[in-house]
């Protein structure tokens, strides 16, 4: 098992925004769904530890997370944001920002490869690219961390159709090129059918049910939730 998330509890400003929490990720591609404030996103940060739960633990291959490095464990489970965060300068700039903080070896062009970009892109100046093509950057940039788990928060709640296809092609690219696991947060049903294998269903801070893609969404196609997820 991937990650384990037992009984977490985790409260912010004062409100309680995950209760009694306890879920399984398995390895491979998995999606945490529900509507806009149930907490989702507040359970991706958990992971790798952007945030601690105030009770209860998250365990990844069998460790708690606390006895990780922060550090240490957020390269190796690498979190790609709902929106595009890029620094002034190329793309290539961009790529190569994590891997330079850490003194770890990287290839911008076939991270870009891997993120569904041109190589051609490396000298492009990333202000001026679509938010398709910066959320690829984004995405590019996590993988030059060489990550074993990519957590990817609503990933195109701000893209058009076209942009959105484009970002699901390529994480499906992924999934059949790479062994890197795959935690998607998303509102629409529909994207977690055809993004994972395993779903897990939040509301209220709190499990509804979990289980095998197949099983808990079925073949019918469902609306999309709510807006993206807010900043919870």
């Amino acid at each position: 098992m991937l990650f384990e998330i037992e009984n977490i509890s985790y409260s912010r400003s004062g409100k309680l925004a995950l209760h009694d929490l306890s879920a399984r990720l398995p390895v491979g591609a998995s999606s945490v769904v529900g509507p806009s404030g149930s907490g989702k996103s507040t359970l991706l940060r958990l992971l790798n530890r952007l945030a601690d739960p105030d009770a209860g633990r998250v365990v990844y291959e069998g460790v708690d997370v606390r006895e990780r490095d922060p550090l240490e464990l957020r390269r190796e489970v690498s979190l790609v944001p709902q929106l595009p965060a890029l620094i002034d300068g190329t793309v290539h700039d961009n790529v190569a920002y994590g891997p330079r903080l850490v003194g770890h070896s990287f290839d911008a062009r076939s991270c870009l490869e891997l993120a569904g970009l041109d190589p051609a892109f490396e000298e492009r100046d990333a202000a001026k690219l679509s938010v398709g093509e910066q959320q690829r950057v984004m995405l590019a940039r996590a993988l030059a961390l060489d990550p074993r788990v990519l957590l990817l928060d609503e990933p195109t709640s701000a893209l058009d159709r076209v942009a959105r296809d484009a970002v699901e092609t390529t994480l499906q690219g992924l999934r059949a090129r790479t062994a890197i696991s795959t935690v998607v947060v998303t509102h629409d049903m529909d994207q977690a059918r055809r993004l994972a294998d395993y779903v897990v269903r939040i509301d209220g801070g709190t499990v509804e049910a979990q289980g095998a893609a197949d099983e808990m969404l079925g073949d019918e196609t469902e609306p999309v939730i709510a807006a993206a997820e807010d900043a919870s």
